[in-house]
């Protein structure tokens, strides 16, 4: 080699060290820059920013973006549902960062696309890019109990979608469409059930966070349920002519809903019934606690928050809170003190509102079931067809239910003490949870159907008792209101005759007798309003 090829090749080397470090210094003040704009510039400066940049770029470009946020206003975006579920079945070897997360008692691991990942999905030879984008904005209206020295941060979560500008009509008249019902697919085939219960620490944060849930593993199903056969029938029957209306309801302008009243004595497998109802469509269970919610507004705020295809359920509403009749008089609000409890609940009014106004279709395919062990303690404006649409009454064991239980407990369909104790059911009332206790005695199917018929023989003596013991005070009670009458008619007798005597005059007697009823009228007004108050209380 020559000196002057080899002063060539020097010359060479270090032009390309010159432009390797002008590249690196360049990229390095490049990422400087970055990282001081993401760290110091407000967060609407630096969106300013990058629209703008966004806004050059794309005049020249060919592309076309679209914007899928998490929210649609107060409620979840399906796009946005869709694309997170379908996206994770999309994801190649080149991304770098995914998400993966598993809950105890489900069966498969939840995989999601990780922030900034672009994901390539190719439909009908489209090429789609998918970018999952995360920001951060001061919450300032919620507070966090963890920790009282934070500022809370709330995450804006949102898919960017960019293809060809050219094929903009098959986005969103064919790909769009079709990833939301593959999606829909998909997440119904794995889906575990859960059951959501109000969280009170955020109840003030996003609406999604009012709910907290953990997998719902119940095993009842209406194969295992102890109950009437025919109410059975009835249920499942009614349950799948629901789920295949979708355009019924459209058609007639009703929102896609049924109410459900289940009502009977306790341990009649009503929780049970509901389980079976969940597992049988796969809907999700919302458990609400009326007693937890402050007023109406909130109240409307959980229903928001709900998912379709879910069952809400109100457990032992005549229990939950006193829910005023709308028909009585109210004293006039004379102030707006937030702090007047009189007006921090829920009411009559605002329930109805909640299952069967116009908020109550916000929202598909849901089902509504209110609990009680006394219907008729409830207003009648809650049981009426629209908002409960069937009761359902889970009364006491039946033959067909203790057969029921006979095949679920002892795995038999007959046995010679059938006939007895199905004739000691008919005669008594027991419950099914009583029945299935007994059956759980002894792991002999003779002693334990034996041990039933000895049970069934003692309850009906108990309940004879108790019923016998009923009536007995319910005798008494009445025999002391019908003593305090005649008391008071005697006292009455006396006091008249004691106001005849005090004068000599007739007319002074009579003067006197008239000044007596209105006093006495005034005294009988007062304690008919002290009992009335009593009662109500």
């Amino acid at each position: 080699m020559t000196s002057s090829d080899s002063s060539s090749a020097e010359s060479r080397l270090a032009t390309a060290k010159t432009v390797l470090t002008t590249a690196a210094s360049v990229a390095a003040t490049a990422m400087l820059a970055r990282s001081l704009l993401q760290d110091y510039l407000p967060d609407e400066v630096h969106d300013y920013i990058s629209y703008g940049f966004r806004s050059i770029f794309g005049y020249f470009s060919s592309q076309m973006t679209i914007i899928i946020e998490e929210f649609e206003g107060f409620a979840h975006n399906e796009v946005f549902e869709a694309a997170e579920a379908y996206l994770a079945t999309k994801i190649s070897p080149s991304n770098k960062r995914i998400k993966v997360s598993k809950h105890e008692k489900e069966n498969n691991y939840n995989v999601t696309v990780e922030r900034d990942e672009e994901v390539v999905d190719t439909y009908n030879g489209i090429k789609f890019q998918w970018i999952l984008h995360c920001r951060h904005v001061e919450s300032k209206n919620f507070h966090n109990p963890r920790d009282l020295n934070s500022t809370m941060r709330s995450e804006v979560r949102s898919f960017e979608l960019n293809f060809h500008k050219k094929f903009k009509d098959i986005a969103l008249e064919s790909y769009l469409p079709f990833m939301v019902k593959r999606a829909t697919l998909m997440k119904q085939e794995k889906k575990t059930l859960k059951i959501f219960t109000l969280s009170p620490e955020n109840m003030y944060g996003n609406y999604s966070d009012a709910w907290t849930s953990v997998s719902l593993d119940h095993p009842s199903t209406f194969k295992t349920l102890a109950m009437d056969s025919d109410v059975k029938t009835s249920v499942m029957e009614d349950l799948d002519k629901f789920v295949k209306r979708r355009e019924f309801y459209k058609r007639v302008g009703k929102a896609w809903k049924r109410g459900y009243l289940l009502y009977g004595p306790p341990g009649t497998g009503k929780s049970s019934l509901i389980a079976a109802m969940a597992n049988h469509l796969n809907f999700d269970i919302y458990d609400l606690e009326l007693t937890a919610v402050n007023n109406n507004s909130e109240l409307r705020r959980l229903l928001i928050a709900t998912a379709n295809r879910s069952i809400l359920i109100v457990e032992d509403i005549d229990c939950s809170l006193e829910l005023k009749d709308r028909t009585s008089d109210e004293p006039p609000r004379e102030s707006d003190d937030v702090e007047d409890q009189r007006y921090k609940k829920v009411t009559l009014s605002g329930l109805l509102n909640f299952i069967d106004g116009l908020w109550s279709s916000c929202g598909d395919e849901r089902i509504i079931i209110f609990t009680t062990n006394y219907k008729e303690k409830l207003d009648a404006a809650l049981l009426r067809p629209g908002r409960m649409d069937m009761h359902i009454h889970m009364s006491y064991c039946t033959p067909s239910t203790f057969k029921a239980l006979a095949s679920n407990y002892l795995e038999i369909k007959e046995h010679r003490l059938f006939s007895k104790i199905e004739e000691g059911i008919e005669a008594t009332e027991v419950t099914p949870a009583e029945v299935a206790e007994q059956l759980m005695r002894n792991d002999s199917v003779d002693k334990v159907l034996e041990g039933l018929i000895e049970f069934l023989k003692v309850k009906k003596i108990e309940n004879e008792q108790d019923k016998a013991k009923k009536e007995k005070q319910e005798l008494e009670n009445k025999e002391k209101t019908n003593k305090g009458k005649d008391s008071g008619v005697k006292k009455s007798t006396e006091e008249v005759e004691e106001q005849l005597v005090r004068n000599d005059r007739v007319d002074k007697i009579l003067e006197g007798l008239v000044e007596l009823l209105k006093v006495k009228k005034i005294d009988n007004d007062q304690d008919k309003s002290q009992t009335e108050g009593d009662e109500q209380h």
